[in-house]
């Protein structure tokens, strides 16, 4: 990639490199010494507080491209916690599915005290989750609402094929409306992956209307523009996070 198309550091980046406190030495065989800084700042609320709900976005845009080139940030998490163990300052809540292959703090490459986390099958909304983004975005100031949903996701295909199992044939019962309204001219079963995923990515819309219908809360912070809520799809082949419109 020419250096003129590499994405230009985001503001919390800037202030992390401002903020930190170490610098480590990495020898390669040939007894190179290369320079690395280690990321131990945790967010403040004033860095917090300075960024905008576009800001906030748009650094999790470049978290993600860091995280597919392999260029992530060297994040102190010891650091990172003694840091935030007195406060902490989140700019945004996501809500993402429980699978393994899809962390969402490590897709947008962002470190402890910088986002509140919320992890379901389905990535779908109930009205602990809503009490929890209520609280993040209402009490503790998070800008962002993210919606995170993911392609070949085991909940969509599970409610796509019926699948019943104790607690989670309710849980399932609360993606089926998305099978529904998702327009598809192909084959609609669970064992085509493309069907599986227009689903996902329906699925994550209509989780955010539903966020905004049961959240009165959430709602009125959006229309007064204080915070936004977001959708977005993770592709796990090729790790990109797609955010929708």
């Amino acid at each position: 990639m020419s250096k003129h198309l590499l994405p230009e550091p985001s503001r919390r980046t800037l202030l992390k490199r401002t903020a930190a406190v170490s610098a480590l030495a990495i020898t390669g065989i040939a007894g190179i010494t290369l320079p690395s800084v280690a990321f131990s700042a945790a967010m403040t609320k004033e860095e917090r507080d300075k960024m905008t709900p576009d800001e906030i976005i748009d650094s999790f845009k470049k978290g993600n491209i860091r995280f597919r080139e392999g260029k992530m940030q060297q994040h102190d998490y010891v650091a990172q916690k003694q840091a935030s163990q007195h406060g902490q300052f989140p700019a945004a809540v996501i809500l993402s599915c429980i699978d393994s292959r899809a962390p969402a703090e490590i897709l947008l490459d962002v470190g402890i005290g910088e986002t509140f986390n919320a992890r379901v099958a389905g990535n779908i909304q109930n009205t602990d989750i809503l009490g929890s983004m209520e609280f993040a975005c209402a009490v503790a100031g998070a800008k962002v609402v993210l919606v995170m949903g993911h392609t070949a996701c085991g909940a969509v295909k599970g409610a796509i094929d019926h699948a019943e199992l104790g607690n989670l044939t309710s849980l399932l019962h609360k993606i089926k409306p998305a099978i529904d309204k998702t327009e598809y001219k192909g084959e609609r079963t669970g064992s085509n992956y493309d069907f599986v995923d227009a689903v996902a990515k329906t699925n994550v819309q209509m989780t955010i209307e539903d966020i905004r219908k049961n959240s009165p809360v959430l709602k009125k912070l959006e229309d007064e523009g204080k915070i936004k809520i977001v959708g977005s799809m993770y592709h796990l082949n090729g790790g990109r996070v797609e955010f929708l419109a």
